[in-house]
């Protein structure tokens, strides 16, 4: 298993995407489970496991996560243990795109059985500005997640491995560097 953990818009997600592209054969996405509203892109079932809160709770109640955590008030995400079933039974390897608590977890779960990488952002005020330019978030919303990404980023050291995203070209060719050397050896 591979974990890219990341404050949001330190381009963990744009890594995976690539990664899992250039090795599609061999590695394989887990689909996180949410009760956040879906974008007008994304789709059920690919991008993300879209639940209600209640959806959510039963599958808690139920066992059903290997990590989950409510990561703002009232928005739930989680990684369902069907879910890596199903790659492992595919017989590719998992590739997980969460935030760091959830990383935490999944490395106190699985241990040596994972590889927990960090992806550092070249600065504070960069992150700030790629989640800015996104467009997404509400200037309330923006707030909590800069509250948040201050947090996020005093994990750096608690991981296995740390990869700069400055230059995204070299961010990504490292990134496969790191998948050759201990992820498919």
């Amino acid at each position: 298993m591979v974990v890219f953990t990341a404050p949001s818009g330190a381009g963990k997600t744009t890594i995976v995407k690539h990664l899992l592209e250039k090795y599609a054969d061999q590695l394989s996405f887990s689909i996180s489970a949410t009760t956040r509203e879906k974008r007008a892109n994304e789709v059920d079932g690919k991008d993300y496991y879209f639940l209600s809160e209640t959806e959510f709770k039963e599958k808690i109640t139920e066992n059903e996560f290997i990590e989950w955590e409510e990561v703002y008030a009232d928005r739930y995400y989680g990684t369902l243990r069907s879910e890596v079933d199903r790659i492992v039974s595919a017989g590719c390897k998992v590739v997980f795109d969460i935030e760091v608590n959830g990383a935490q977890s999944i490395k106190e779960r699985y241990d040596d059985r994972c590889l927990v990488i960090f992806v550092k952002p070249p600065s504070f005020r960069v992150l700030v500005q790629r989640l800015t330019k996104r467009g997404t978030e509400t200037p309330k919303s923006l707030e909590k997640r800069i509250k948040r990404i201050k947090k996020e980023l005093l994990y750096e050291e608690s991981f296995d491995l740390v990869l700069l995203n400055d230059i995204l070209e070299d961010t990504l060719r490292e990134a496969e560097q790191i998948i050759n050397k201990y992820v498919l050896e």
